[in-house]
């Protein structure tokens, strides 16, 4: 029962989405006038009524606007407020019949008749073919009513829009409704005030937020103080573009001047936001690193950056889209459009492609992590970040070598730093002379210094008189450390070594440097002497 309800609803939704759908038709001008008076007569029953669906007819209205392509700036502010002066207009100089209205007219030009509002066809676009009131026309709706707003409504007629003149018009003094530069003064005066009141807004933001901060908080460093700190001047700069949003439309801006406004608040605001978001990514990744560093695995070490350096990014690029489309940009027209170049872009950026999925492949494979101890081909060092495109490793001459990711996931790679043992290999020459004796208790000497020693691995190691060499006698000291540190590694080295040093002075075993005998047989013959 509950699933044939549900199909229904969904049917009658449809339905109701159809009928809506139903109202906006332009295929001829009687078409277009039908479905505009039709839907700002809704729109005024909506104004009368407080009815919100009624009050949403509007935007059919709007939809008998033509449009130049390629707009960047569009406000549908100024559409209704068009829509709302040509509804008065036309209710006071004609009551439209529209049976006389041409379905098919001869001329490629229509007139509504006493007005000079036109309509024409479209000739390219999305809307190719459909008759709409052209832009000169609806642009200059609001100078159409200041002619005729002292004549009556025609007996008949849809009685206007339910337009009500601004208070600013009615009381404020004659001077400050003249226009200077395309606006009345008043309107500048707002501008002005609208500026200061947003700059004390922004100040007063701060201002609590400091308040609270010092209340709530006190003197604690904790992740909180920072978040606080990193957004208060974006918060403050979105509370002030949020309150300019709001007070164009009491300044009753329209034309290119509101256009203009409207575009300067909206990339505020769009700012102003992505910078909240971008600065409370920061210090969340910051606040998630610290707590990593006390996890046993590493791979939080290593995805935490990444994830934030994702989440930056996703944010800057969302943020720049969200601006375009207030700013009345078809963002996803854009998007579509860019795909004509859409090869040429994948193949400019196919090695960054290539880094990026070596990156990931970095993080999902691990053959290393951020401090360990690699060589990659010729570059020896510590790796200090793993990034979208690069790994950075820091060489034991202090430089540091950028790796594209692409180059890292291909590349043969030796990982010293996740050695369990650090192995230590030398030969011990001592010279000819030494006993026996000697050789063997310096040799059981040694194997003792090396089980001796705190991290050595006693389980294996090798110390053997090994070769007779050509000065010396050799011994193989063979054997393993237990650190991840090469500090420590070089230090417990030099223990080893410094006990063998004192083992032999100890036995009294001298170590044999490169030497050479010459072994001369008989004597020099005399000279002849000469009979």
């Amino acid at each position: 029962m509950k699933l044939n309800l549900l199909f229904i609803g969904l049917f009658f939704t449809q339905m109701a989405v159809a009928n809506e759908l139903a109202y906006v038709k332009t295929d001829s001008p009687r078409d277009t006038l039908e479905t505009f008076m039709t839907a700002m007569n809704d729109y005024r029953t909506g104004v009368i009524e407080n009815d919100p669906r009624k009050l949403a007819r509007i935007n059919d209205a709007i939809r008998c606007f033509a449009e130049r392509e390629n707009t960047v700036i569009v406000s549908n502010r100024e559409k209704e407020l068009a829509a709302v002066f040509l509804k008065e207009v036309i209710d006071r100089v004609i009551v439209i019949d529209l049976s006389k209205v041409p379905e098919n007219p001869e001329k490629k030009r229509w007139r509504l008749k006493n007005t000079e509002i036109v309509l024409k066809p479209q000739a390219d676009g999305d809307r190719d073919g459909e008759w709409l009131i052209t832009e000169s026309s609806w642009k200059r709706a609001a100078q159409f009513y200041q002619r005729v707003r002292d004549r009556p409504y025609l007996e008949g007629s849809g009685q206007g829009a339910a337009y009500i003149q601004p208070w600013m018009e009615k009381y404020l003094p004659t001077w400050s409704k003249q226009e200077t530069l395309k606006l009345k003064n008043w309107q500048w005066l707002g501008i002005l005030a609208g500026l200061f009141i947003g700059l004390l807004l922004r100040l007063l933001t701060n201002l609590i937020l400091a308040v609270y901060k010092g209340v709530a908080l006190g003197t604690s460093e904790g992740w909180r103080s920072e978040l606080l700190l990193k957004i208060e001047k974006p918060l403050s700069l979105l509370v002030a573009a949020s309150f300019g949003y709001f007070w164009i439309y009491y300044l009753q801006l329209d034309g290119l001047a509101f256009s203009m406004v409207n575009g300067f608040i909206q990339i505020l605001f769009g700012v102003a936001f992505t910078w909240a978001a971008f600065q409370c990514v920061s210090v969340l990744g910051s606040y998630f690193k610290e707590r990593a560093q006390y996890t046993e695995s590493t791979l939080d070490d290593q995805l935490i950056p990444f994830v934030e350096k994702a989440l930056k990014l996703t944010i800057v690029l969302l943020g720049f889209l969200v601006v375009l489309q207030n700013m009345g940009v078809n963002v996803f027209s854009l998007l579509a459009g860019l795909g004509l170049g859409g090869l040429a872009f994948a193949l400019a950026a196919k090695d960054t492609a290539a880094n990026l999925f070596g990156s990931i492949m970095i993080l999902v494979d691990r053959p290393f992590k951020i401090g360990d101890w690699v060589k990659v081909e010729d570059v020896e060092g510590t790796v200090e970040e793993i990034g979208f495109r690069s790994t950075r490793i820091r060489t034991f001459y202090n430089s540091q070598i950028t790796v594209p990711n692409a180059n890292m996931a291909n590349a043969q790679i030796d990982n010293l730093g996740v050695r369990q043992y650090r192995r230590t290999k030398t030969t011990l020459g001592v010279t000819y002379d030494t006993p026996m004796e000697k050789m063997q208790a310096f040799i059981e000497g040694i194997r003792d210094i090396i089980l001796s020693n705190k991290i050595s691995r006693k389980d294996y190691f090798h110390v053997y008189f090994s070769d007779y060499g050509s000065s010396s006698l050799n011994i193989l000291v063979y054997f393993f450390l237990i650190t991840n540190d090469w500090s420590e590694e070089l230090k417990e080295r030099q223990n080893v070594y410094m006990a063998i040093f004192a083992l032999a002075e100890e036995l009294e075993v001298e170590f044999a440097f490169p030497t050479q005998t010459l072994h001369l047989n008989g004597s020099l013959a005399s000279p002849q002497q000469e009979a």
